[in-house]
């Protein structure tokens, strides 16, 4: 009896294993979904102010006084550096002194001249002499203008290049201003997709674009691409766009770097689990059941990527049906048992952005 107990639960045994076998032998096959939707790209992002210039020394001298501080936010005109004025001083002074002199010349041989006394040649030449001084009087003025360091615009200040009393030659760098309220934001596309980007182009409509922070957070504020540079790099095959982001807070600053999201639409869009591919050096493949229920593989072109979904460009047609699951368990022409599950049931429980 207990012999033949055991080859009872023996035979159970193995009916359950061949009965678990078939079970797992029976895949699940899909075909591809077709949908409008939405596609994003993300390239990466060089962050520019508008306005980002170095401030530097106009004339020779010591620096006198230094009247911002690093990181301050200054108003255009602020006085921020004056380099020691006196030699320029007195040469205005001189050059002042030389225009009354010619000033006080001229007015006596215009009455003179008024009065036939002096010739038109002498007048001419006492004339000449007065816009001399004018000019060197003005020249005076430029330099000693050169003394003091203003800001051209509203911005803010960076690091200092010199300390209070360095001996600064023509042409030192003091230190550098921004103008954050507008950022630049210049990120490099490949032809194909610039291409693609004008296709969607809509006139009078620029492109509106997202800025994925380092943080991994989004800008608050939309950016627009205004400008489009006119040569493609013949190295890399890309060409520069340059979008505009609004920076009212002042978050983001000269040299920073982000990602640029650009969402376009992807009209009739053929889509497929992520996890229906397999790779083979850098190649992405599918396995396409044919008319005998055997396994084929077939090498796909992906035009875009989703979150666990891609966008297939060429190699699939609607009504090929593809292996879902089970990947590493089969191999080229195996003839598998299969169960069908509708591409919408499937793309439904993965992340798809209709539109």
């Amino acid at each position: 009896m207990l012999t033949s107990l055991i080859a009872l639960l023996s035979i159970t045994s193995c009916q359950s294993d061949v009965k678990e076998k078939e079970k797992l032998d029976e895949y699940l096959v899909t075909r591809p979904y077709i949908c409008d939707t939405m596609t994003t790209r993300e390239y990466v992002g060089q962050i520019r102010a508008i306005s980002h210039i170095e401030l530097r020394a106009l004339e020779k001298g010591y620096l006198q006084g230094i009247f911002v501080d690093e990181g301050q936010f200054v108003k255009q005109g602020t006085l921020m550096f004056q380099i020691m004025p006196l030699m320029y001083k007195a040469e205005r002074q001189k050059a002042q002194a030389e225009a009354d002199f010619a000033e006080i010349e001229y007015k006596m041989a215009k009455m003179l001249a008024d009065s036939n006394v002096v010739s038109k040649t002498q007048m001419a030449l006492v004339k000449a002499k007065y816009e001399k001084a004018k000019a060197e009087l003005a020249l005076a003025d430029v330099h000693l203008s050169f003394t003091e360091i203003r800001a051209p615009f509203d911005g803010l200040m960076d690091r200092f290049q010199v300390r209070l009393g360095s001996l600064l030659d023509e042409g030192d760098l003091l230190s550098t201003l921004s103008d954050n309220s507008k950022m630049w934001v210049y990120f490099n596309v490949p032809e194909a997709e610039y291409l693609d980007f004008k296709a969607h182009e809509k006139k009078g409509n620029k492109m509106k674009v997202k800025l994925l922070m380092a943080n991994h957070e989004y800008f608050e504020h939309d950016g627009i691409v205004e400008t489009i540079e006119a040569d493609f790099h013949n190295e890399t095959g890309t060409i520069a766009f340059r979008a505009t982001f609004p920076n009212p807070e002042a978050l983001l600053r000269h040299g920073e770097t982000g990602n640029i999201q650009v969402t376009l639409p992807a009209k009739n869009a053929m889509i497929i689990p992520q996890k229906a591919t397999f790779e083979v050096l850098d190649k992405k493949y599918v396995y396409v059941l044919d008319k005998n229920n055997q396994l084929k593989s077939r090498k796909v072109t992906l035009g875009a990527e989703l979150p666990d979904l891609y966008i297939v460009k060429k190699g699939l047609r609607k009504t090929d049906r593809i292996l879902l699951e089970g990947l590493r368990k089969v191999k080229e022409n195996d003839k598998i048992k299969f169960k069908y599950a509708d591409p919408k049931t499937v793309i439904t429980h993965l992340n798809l952005p209709a539109e």
